[in-house]
């Protein structure tokens, strides 16, 4: 049986199998880099397909990928804390369910051996990896994102939600991004581009 279909069948998961929902991941054996977030939205639930949004748009522009690198290269992988859209909470979407990275991750992050970096999206997969308190600050870590190579690179959510965060710390768009952007293209190579 299949990763996917060992998830799909987890009893955790049961009320989501049954609404006919498939897990959200993408895990290939090649993939160098590794995209931890936090949960699909509703239109990536429906669609299928990770970061199908204006998240998914802006995060890779930071990251500095097409869609085509990022979806049909099989250098990234995606996994989010929790494969299936949590439902709406009284501010944007709950919180990922808990026990789903420790149970399913570490099979996950073992078939993509090879990989070189792993990019923590928001304080759900910061916390998490970085064993940090809940009380940690995401504008800390973020600020400080050097601390956690080369294994891992802390970003802000890339959500429309942020646009009050971004505005409020323009040190991350004018230098944060570009490192991101230069460690992206020192693993992954000049970006092909067809003829």
């Amino acid at each position: 049986m299949s990763l996917f279909d060992e998830i799909k069948a987890d009893p955790m998961n049961k009320e989501f199998t049954d609404k006919g929902w498939n897990p959200i991941f993408n895990a290939p054996k090649t993939a160098k880099i590794v995209i931890i977030g936090q949960a699909p939205g509703l239109r990536v639930q429906n669609t299928g397909i990770m970061w199908n949004d204006a998240s998914g748009d802006r995060l890779r522009e930071w990251l500095g990928v097409s869609k085509e690198e990022f979806y049909d290269s099989g250098d990234i992988g995606v996994i989010p804390m929790d494969f299936y859209y949590p439902g709406k909470a009284k501010s944007g979407d709950k919180a990922p369910r808990k026990g789903i990275a420790e149970k399913w991750h570490p099979q996950l992050l073992e078939q993509m051996a090879d990989r070189q970096l792993t990019i923590l999206v928001g304080s759900y997969s910061q916390h998490y990896y970085l064993h940090q308190k809940s009380s940690a600050k995401i504008t800390d870590t973020i600020r400080n994102y050097e601390e956690y190579w080369p294994k891992y690179f802390p970003i802000v959510h890339p959500s429309p939600r942020n646009n009050i965060w971004l505005a409020k710390n323009p040190w991350y768009e004018k230098d944060v991004v570009p490192a991101l952007q230069k460690r992206v293209r020192q693993i992954l190579g000049p970006e092909k581009t067809e003829k």
